[in-house]
């Protein structure tokens, strides 16, 4: 925790410094407010004059101020008041490629950056992303996954902002909506402070609300998160970088996907990152997902005080190789302080872009720990949970009776989500190739009777369960079923 301390009083004082250096009028460079004179080069004057003087702030007020893409350079920082909304073009052609993304706002190796304020960053992204949809039909513009779904591939959209290689970022205050792909990613940055924004990313695919990519010293605190896509999700990309020390703090997240994950892509690895007093509602998978699955490691993570409500599914810890001789690893997982209920009917059900069914029909999904028979997921500790899940499970959905846990397919190469499996033989938690699983306190409470166990242990190795409650109308049964397991104490 000290070393978690450290970096946000570093972030801390980089953006104090930040707040001290000399502002700039947008109108000094002949930015326009009225939304329809396409300012792109004007701000990019901007940006390189105070970058070339100093550094300094240039400051938007109230107006929309329409642009194609822009690069934001060492020192400078993009303030917008209040009622101030920069504006993504709605012309492809606008906007440019960089490192294989597109986005409205990039920065390639700069530092001392950010993008601060209390307006708004609206990306147009519904109407863009069906812009170059058309082109794409009519053979203008290619699409390098081939057209998929009858949607362009998400490189091709423009996401809001794009770093990579920076130093020394905050973001705060601002409003971030309608990206055209994920909304902002951070890719292979160091002290990065993304504090008190607000994030409306569900207008298309792929929007997920942030990505940090091969990061170290990171602080997401005090948002709040609306997306189509995964809400938080930490992803390393180079196998010859990690994302580590990460502090997430006070954030409130609802997606069509998962709220916090990790992976995919997951080829280096995750560190050394804390997860405390989040709120995770109306979402269509899990609160929390760990994915290592393309060789990389998940290590010493710290998950504390997380509510789930309205959620799919509450916790879902997953080894997999989706490329052969690429296995991931993951150990000290540690739990605790979590209030769950998952519902019986889909959690998203209503949004824009509600969550895939091709996992549907299905019974609820337990949550689950689920190694690899040759890795094994280690040392999970799971302490003051309270989950509530809605019971009264179908046994036609393709029951798997407890004598028959290897009809439970393995799939290592399979997209990792907690609905993989389809149907499962627990209702509470399913935990499969793991060692030194730790139980303190956990409650799991089911509102009807359900065919199925609580907790189903198959080839787990160190198993405790100290104040294990289960809560289940007209249980008959144990609430606790291990298979090819060792060393399980109660």
């Amino acid at each position: 925790m000290k070393a978690t301390k450290a970096v946000v009083l570093a972030l801390i004082v980089i953006s104090s410094i930040k707040m001290q250096a000399q502002d700039y009028k947008a109108s000094l460079f002949g930015i326009q407010s009225n939304g329809t004179t396409l300012n792109t080069t004007s701000i990019q004057k901007g940006i390189d004059y105070i970058h070339e003087n100093g550094g300094g702030r240039l400051v938007f007020y109230v107006g929309r101020y329409l642009t194609g893409t822009i690069h934001l350079k060492s020192n400078v920082t993009i303030h917008l008041e209040e009622g101030a909304i920069l504006v993504g073009s709605l012309n492809p052609f606008d906007y440019e490629k960089m490192s294989n993304w597109t986005a409205l706002i990039f920065a390639h190796g700069q530092e001392n950056i950010g993008i601060t304020g209390k307006g708004v960053i609206d990306g147009q992204g519904y109407q863009v992303a069906n812009n170059i949809l058309s082109m794409v039909h009519k053979g203008v513009i290619k699409d390098p996954g081939g057209l998929k779904y009858d949607r362009p591939r998400e490189t091709i959209r423009p996401q809001n902002i794009y770093f990579k290689g920076c130093k020394n970022i905050t973001i705060q205050g601002i409003i971030l909506k309608d990206p055209g792909s994920w909304n902002q990613q951070y890719d292979q940055c160091t002290n990065l402070l993304v504090e008190g924004i607000i994030v409306d990313s569900k207008s298309y695919w792929n929007n997920d609300g942030v990505d940090i990519v091969d990061c170290d010293s990171v602080v997401v605190r005090n948002c709040y998160f609306d997306a189509a896509d995964d809400g938080i999700c930490l992803k390393s990309h180079s196998a010859d970088f990690i994302c580590q020390n990460v502090y997430i703090y006070n954030n409130t997240i609802r997606t069509s996907a998962n709220g916090i994950k990790f992976g995919t892509v997951s080829r280096g690895g995750f560190r050394n990152i804390k997860i405390i007093n989040n709120t995770v509602f109306d979402t269509y998978r899990s609160a929390i997902t760990f994915a290592a699955v393309d060789g990389g490691f998940i290590e010493d993570i710290v998950v504390d005080s997380l509510r789930s409500i309205n959620t799919g599914n509450v916790i879902f810890l997953r080894i997999g190789e989706r490329q052969k001789g690429l296995k991931g690893r993951m150990n000290n997982i540690s739990i605790s302080n979590v209030y769950a209920e998952v519902p019986l009917i889909k959690a998203d059900a209503g949004y824009n872009y509600e969550g895939p069914v091709e996992d549907l029909p299905r019974n609820v999904s337990p949550a689950a720990i689920v190694g690899m028979p040759d890795v094994s997921i280690t040392n999970v500790t799971l302490k003051n949970i309270e989950i509530h899940y809605p019971g009264g499970g179908n046994p036609e959905y393709a029951r798997i009776g407890l004598d028959e846990l290897d009809k439970v397919p393995e799939m290592p190469d399979r997209y990792p989500e907690f609905s993989m499996f389809k149907e499962l033989p627990a209702w509470g938690f399913y935990i499969r190739h793991a060692k030194g699983i730790s139980f303190e306190n956990v409650s799991l409470i089911c509102e009807k009777e359900d065919y199925r166990t609580a907790i189903v242990l198959d080839d787990v190795h160190g198993a405790t369960f100290k104040s294990l409650k289960v809560e289940e109308p007209g249980k008959k049964k144990d609430a606790v079923y291990s298979c090819r397991s060792t060393k399980v104490e109660w």
